[in-house]
This record gives structure tokens, sequence and C-alpha cells, in this order.
């Protein structure tokens, strides 16, 4: 059979089985094929990890969230591999308790849920607490009496009293009496806060949650405050003085007590793990209860954990930049530095956003070149050559990172996710073009991997494409048929019928 049968017939299979795969899903399990058909559902999952004492029996209890501050809980699972599990009620709060007899290692444990917030991310109302002061030495009762006093005096009512403490106690100029219970304390500023609320009759408590960012990985709990201002409950940060229940801060517990609790271990960590997706809540329910019955063909992403989840949402992006690069090259006919330099400068352009990317791609480049042509002048060998590039490639984003964190450019910080290596080579590779070609080739070359990256990065952010590249991977079997197609393709090119438009004119 001759190649390219064979190559028909395997993407032709290729096409129709991913095509096919995904069909099914969308009308067999109920898949939204477009985003935004159903609500957003963000998947989290909480990690704990421990290490157990010898021969003593292990516990382990985690205090399970609320449906709080509008938030609605789809579904939970819990990971509990050779551990007896039991969810109790303790003081109308749910906790999930894993025991053991002994263990002799270090070990994991899981618990997943699913979430979505259809309403306004408003708490409850709820009678306010008694306010109990807190123990205190007299130098601190002193200095707790100062600062109330002086913050009375400066504030109008409550509210404005909490934000102005707030405030103080994040200024780099302290009052002395805020700087003296911040050193006293030796607890976070958050902690010394609700003391002194407390001191001053104002109840208050902490608020323990998460804030959501699709993809993160080893995220930990953070925290606000809420204090009651005779009327109403009031959220504020503790690190901004704003107010009210932020948008992206899912709620897992409201009021004090420690959110785990590890008998028989050492250790203890809880991280958490997020993904968002806008696949509807039933659709991610019955793929869990099903999977069993269509194990065969309902392979999805789901079915990783949450950390690996955030990973191939990026991953399966890839294959569509690759699709993008084959047609720039084969069929457009434009030249690159690299077949796939653009997409790792497109990864890259996902972290920094693409106009900061941009910038930051250029600069770097362009001062790398400077430097590897007065390289070239020592007559230094390859591999001496690179080494000295390398470095130079570090030290300049070091620099630039260290310039827009004291200038206030947070975006121009993820100069970091640029790949170091790929950076290298890249100015090694345009500095021996331009020795061999000239500065035309070099602009022809650059220019066009920066091209291939953008529109890479404009595909790979289209919210369509990321949705069905997530919830349908086997659509990946279909764009390899696709290019594999397009691998047999000998014609012009667009940019040769531009180059050889003389010869198609009548003479």
């Amino acid at each position: 059979m001759a190649s390219r049968n064979q190559i028909a017939l395997i993407a032709g299979t290729l096409f129709l089985l991913g095509v096919g795969l995904t069909l099914y899903k969308a009308f067999s399990l109920g898949f939204p094929l477009l985003p935004g058909e159903y609500r957003e559902v963000w998947t989290i999952e909480s990690k704990i990890s421990f290490t157990p004492r010898k021969d003593q029996p292990i516990q382990v209890d985690l205090k399970l969230p609320e449906p709080l501050a509008g938030w609605v809980l789809l579904e939970e699972h819990f990971a509990s591999s050779g551990f007896g599990f039991t969810v109790a009620d303790e003081n109308d709060t749910r906790e999930a308790r894993w025991t053991r007899q002994s263990l002799d290692h270090s070990t994991t444990l899981y618990y997943k849920l699913q979430a979505y917030r259809p309403s306004s991310p408003e708490l409850d109302d709820m009678p306010p607490t008694p306010v109990k002061k807190p123990l205190l030495e007299n130098d601190q009762a002193a200095a707790m009496e100062r600062l109330i006093a002086l913050l009375h005096e400066q504030s109008a009512d409550t509210d404005t009293f909490v934000a102005l403490l707030v405030t103080e106690f994040n200024k780099d100029n302290q009052d002395r009496d805020a700087e003296f219970l911040l050193g006293t304390f030796e607890e976070s500023p958050r902690v010394v806060m609700l003391a002194v609320l407390a001191y001053a009759g104002i109840p208050a408590h902490e608020i323990r949650g998460i804030r959501l960012e699709d993809g993160r990985r080893r995220q930990t709990l953070s925290s606000l405050i809420e204090f009651h201002n005779g009327e109403r409950w009031v959220v504020i940060d503790p690190e901004t003085a704003n107010t009210g229940m932020p948008a992206n801060f899912f709620v897992w517990q409201r009021g004090s007590g420690a959110l785990l609790a590890v008998s028989g271990g050492t250790d203890s960590d809880l991280q958490f793990a997020l993904v968002s997706n806008s696949l509807p809540a039933k659709a991610v329910i019955g793929m869990e209860q099903r999977a069993h019955e269509y194990a065969l063909l309902d392979f999805s992403i789901y079915a990783l954990p949450v950390e690996q989840q955030g990973v191939f949402k990026v991953l399966m992006l890839i294959p569509v930049a690759a699709l993008v690069v084959v047609v720039m090259r084969l069929l457009v006919g434009l030249k690159t530095s690299g077949t796939f330099m653009p997409i790792l400068i497109a990864l890259a352009f996902l972290q920094t956003q693409l106009v900061t990317g941009l910038v930051l791609f250029i600069t770097l480049v362009g001062v790398g070149l400077w430097i590897r042509s007065f390289l070239s002048h020592m007559n230094l060998l390859l591999v001496s050559r690179i080494s000295a590039v390398i470095i130079v490639v570090i030290f300049m984003m070091a620099t630039t990172a260290i310039l827009s964190y004291k200038f206030g450019l947070d975006r121009a910080l993820t100069v970091t996710f640029f790949p170091t290596i790929i950076l290298s080579w890249t100015i090694e590779r345009m500095s021996i073009l331009w020795e061999e070609e000239g500065f035309h080739e070099v602009f022809l070359q650059g220019g066009g991997s920066l091209l291939v990256a953008v529109l890479s990065y404009l595909v790979m952010t289209n919210r369509i494409v990321e949705h069905l590249t997530f919830n349908f991977p086997e659509l990946t079997l279909s764009l390899l048929a696709v290019i594999l197609v397009l691998g047999k393709y000998t014609g012009y090119r667009l940019s040769e019928l531009y180059r050889f438009r003389d010869l198609g004119k009548q003479p």
C-alpha cells in the first residue's frame, strides 16, 4: 500500500475516532459542546500529609465545609485506603475522620468536592457572639488601650475603626504601640487584630477559606476577618482592608477552631489543588457515578487528581498550538526559528499575558544577541559560549524581576516563566544565522516565530478551544489526523504564490 494511502487510512480512522467519542460524550453523557451553557464548577481537592508515630493509633479529623456565602456543594469524595473512615457531626459541624491502629510510613489522605456559586456572595446573618477580652500583661494592656483610644479618635464608627486598625497593622511605619503588640504576641498580624477587636468590645472572628485560581496547586488556606458593627456582620480583608466577601473566595470555615487535627502523627500539612470548568454540575456528578459503566469509552481527565488536572488543562492546548505551527509553516510558508519554538513562547505568554510577554521576550533576546556578538570575538568553544549565554540570560531575568518588583510592575515578575534554555539557544541560533545569512534572515525567522507564537496564544486562550480540549481530550486524535494529512502536502505555499505571482500574469 502506498504511503499516501496508509496516511489517509490512519488519519481517517483517528479523525472518526476522535469525533465519534466527542459526539458520544456530548449526546449520551450530557457534556456541553460549547462553554457557558451551564454554571462554572470548581473542583477543590484537599491533600492531608503527615508522618505517623511508631506503634501509636492514628486519628485524623478534618472539618468539612458548609454551603456558605452562596456556595452550593455538589459532590464529595474521600480517599481512605487502609483507614477506617466516618463523617461525624461535632457541635453542628461536619468532620471527616480517618482512623487506623498503626502505620509505619508517611501517607497522604484526600478529600475532593465540586462546588459552584449561583447567588451573590453573602453570608447568612447570625447573632453577635459574646466578646471575651484576651488575658494580657500590664504593658500589653496599656499599649492596647492607647492604640484603641487613638483609633477611636480618628474613626467615625465601628466600620472605620476596623478599617483604620487593619491599615495601621499593614503600614511600613507603624504606630509604636502597634509595633510593640506585634512583637510581643509573636503571632500573625491577623491574630493581633482579633485580640485588639476583642479588647475593644467588638465581636469578631476569622473566616478561613481558599482564594480560587484556576489550575493552582499547593494552595494554602487564606483568612478574612468578620466583625459586627452593631447592625450587621461585615467582612474585611486583613491584608488590604477591602470590605465585602471576595468573589473568588471559597468559604471553608466561619469561626474559630482548628481545621485539621492529627493524633498519632507529626509534620501534618494541608494543601489544596484547584481547577475550574464550565461542565454542568449534573454532568460532573453523572460522569463520576457512571465511570465504571463506561470504562472503555468515557476516559476523562476528571479521573486524575485535581493537581494533575490543572497541568493537563495546559498540556492539552499544546496539540492546538502544534496545528497552528504546521499550518503556518506548510501552507503559509512562514519561517520560524526552530520548529516548535513558537509553541514554547506561546506557553510562556499564557503566564505572562501577551503584551508583557512580547516586551520581555524581545528585550531579553535583543540584549542576549548583543552580548553574544561580544562573546563571538573571544573565539570561545560552542559549549562554553552556550553556557555563558545561559548564565547571562538568567542574570537578565533576575534583574528584570527585581526591577519590576521595585517599580511595582507585578506582571513583569512572570519573566521566570520563559524557558531559560530555549531563550539561550534562540540567542545562539539567531547569532549564527546573523553571521551566515545577515540581519534580514534573522528578522524573518525571529518575526515569524513571534507571529506564530502570538497566533498560537490567541487560539489557545480562546474560551471554546479551552473548553473542548479539556472536556473532550479525544479531539486530540482528530488534530493528529489533520496534522498527518498536512504532512503529505507538497503543493505551493501562500508565500510562494506571492513570490511567483509574476509567472501567472498573461504576456
